[in-house]
């Protein structure tokens, strides 16, 4: 997917590596959007046009405004759990790696419903551990395995209320993209079969067809997040004040104070008290609770119900 020339990760600095998985993700990105959208026109031939005129009541988003978009993290904001976990499981299940490996991935998972919140450390465990099982398999191979992985683990798993609020930017004419750490062709997966834009995932070296067990830059997550937003608008021609950005983690602070409106969505202790003092829009879906902020469509109301818990995000690391 990528000249092995990109990747120097040791003779780069963090910023300068996050910087380049920013870059990546959305040159990544926008290679898969356009066939995306070319499947979503074939199956959606009659779907309604754009209104010419914004509805009086209708404050956000804006319709017919295609100069913003909006962006949204994927693990506990747009799905309960973790990609990378559903990811793993299906991978056991086809004997990628043996039980005890699962029986470390199994308490990774138990950690995450405890703490609530992503670590570092857990981050390059899911790093070192994705980029180990794949290494060697073609990436058309996963491909096939993913879309199999997301009907038995992920298709259940998508928030109603946050998929509601992706729709009000589809049906006012804007572009959705996801923005995760999870491989982007998973994460690519998932926004096919959610009917959104496209995604912005961790880019994994390949060479031939075939991975090759190192990344380009590093993974997709903090401010490498943002950096791929960033490059995204610029290539696509987006205003960033006037995008949106959801996410339910304070690791995604850059990426939420990047765009003119931010929401936090599910969001952990940190991300909920600098969501508070900045006055910005809140959700919460795993109770139930209205946040104290106005602004998100009703239409988010709908599974407010639904069960779930903190984001799970770390794959076992493979003994040498």
């Amino acid at each position: 997917m990528a000249a092995l020339g990109w990747l120097t990760p040791r003779r780069r600095s963090a910023t300068a590596r996050s910087v380049l998985a920013g870059e990546a993700a959305a040159e990544a990105a926008r290679k898969t959007s356009a066939q995306l959208e070319q499947e979503r026109e074939e199956a959606a031939a009659e779907a309604a046009e754009i209104p010419e005129t914004l509805p009086a009541e209708a404050e956000f988003p804006v319709v017919g405004d295609e100069l913003a978009a909006a962006f949204f993290d994927l693990d506990n904001t747009v799905m309960q759990g973790a990609a990378l976990f559903h990811f793993g499981r299906g991978l056991y299940k086809r004997k990628f790696f043996d039980s005890r490996d699962l029986a470390r991935f199994a308490w990774a998972q138990a950690w995450f419903r405890l703490a609530g919140v992503e670590d570092p450390a857990h981050m390059q465990e899911a790093r070192d551990s994705a980029l180990s099982i794949v290494k060697g398999h073609r990436v058309s191979e996963l491909m096939s395995i993913g879309e199999e992985i997301y009907d038995e683990y992920m298709a259940d798993r998508i928030w109603p209320g946050t998929l509601a609020l992706a729709q009000a930017h589809l049906d006012a004419g804007q572009k959705v993209w996801l923005v995760t750490a999870a491989p982007v062709e998973t994460a690519t997966i998932i926004a096919r079969r959610l009917g959104l834009t496209g995604a912005l995932g961790t880019v994994a070296e390949s060479v031939d067809g075939v991975y090759t067990g190192r990344l380009v830059g590093e993974l997709l997550h903090g401010p490498a997040k943002a950096e791929a937003v960033r490059a995204l608008a610029a290539a696509e021609g987006l205003e960033l004040a006037r995008c949106a950005a959801y996410s339910d983690s304070h690791n995604d602070i850059p990426m939420l104070s990047l765009v003119g409106h931010p929401y936090a969505i599910n969001p952990d202790a940190k991300l909920h008290r600098y969501a508070k003092e900045r006055e910005w829009r809140l959700r919460d879906y795993r109770t139930g609770r209205k946040a104290a902020k106005v602004g998100i469509p009703a239409a988010a109301g709908v599974g407010a119900l639904a069960g779930g818990a903190a984001a799970a995000l770390a794959l076992h690391r493979r003994r040498r």
